[in-house]
């Protein structure tokens, strides 16, 4: 069984939406599957196949949830020091052709999102830099094409 690496906020927030899906959206719908039922026909109730859908998807959540859970391997990041980049190290990126300066926290498959600065360990950017030292240069062949970066600084934190 392959182990899932992950943060201790990251497996918090999946334990979080694990609960909410178990004991508040579970019971929503079996309240929505019960109401629809009482409509009468199933065969041409549009609100019983939906409710019933739902049900699928949030199931087939729980139990994506619930085997990461499993296997995850917590990485207690405040722990960690040196300036290799490793999972769980926030790094400063510069743009070698724009001089844009990006940060970047390395963070397991489940927890990443660009949009708060977290990507995952398995993109390329992050196979790119791990192992990597502060001050190297590095390119990354992206869907957008190749980048070149050169790394500012790794924190743990």
């Amino acid at each position: 069984m392959e182990k899932v690496p992950m943060t201790a906020g990251g497996h918090a927030a999946l334990e979080s939406e694990l609960k909410q899906r178990q004991q508040v959206e579970r019971p929503r719908i079996i309240e929505a599957i019960s109401e629809a039922r009482a409509h009468g026909d199933l065969s041409e109730n549009a609100e019983y196949h939906a409710a019933k859908e739902q049900q699928a998807l949030n199931e087939g959540r729980i139990a994506e949830l619930e085997d990461k859970l499993s296997r995850a391997e917590i990485i207690d990041v405040g722990k960690l020091t040196g300036d290799v980049v490793k999972f769980g190290a926030t790094v400063t990126l510069i743009d070698e052709d724009t001089e844009e300066e990006r940060v970047w926290q390395i963070v397991g498959d489940m927890e990443a999102d660009a949009k708060a600065g977290r990507i995952s360990i398995s993109s390329p950017l992050a196979r790119a830099l791990i192992g990597k030292k502060s001050g190297t240069s590095v390119e990354v062949v992206t869907p957008k094409g190749a980048r070149s970066y050169e790394i500012a600084g790794v924190r743990f934190a």
